[in-house]
């Protein structure tokens, strides 16, 4: 999709669009670095072990629970 050959309104829901992919690699990239320091304590292998696979599962779930929340009362402001 060329932005250039784009109508206002076209140009600003690919805007949109781009702003929430962004956001979701932020979010992502957060989650990651989060959880990863969390949970993974010494050199990871070539497998992840049980206790840190659930650590890193809750731990993600935990993040994602919260954003959630944090949208929602964001969008309740509104």
């Amino acid at each position: 999709m060329d932005p250039s050959k784009m109508n206002s309104a076209e140009l600003q829901q690919f805007l949109n669009e781009e702003k929430q992919k962004a956001m979701v690699n932020e979010m992502v990239a957060k989650l990651t670095n989060v959880c990863w320091d969390k949970c993974i304590t010494g050199t990871p292998g070539s497998k992840f072990s049980s206790s840190e696979t659930t650590c890193l599962t809750n731990c993600a779930q935990r993040y994602l629970d919260m954003s959630m929340i944090i949208m929602k009362r964001f969008q309740s402001m509104h």
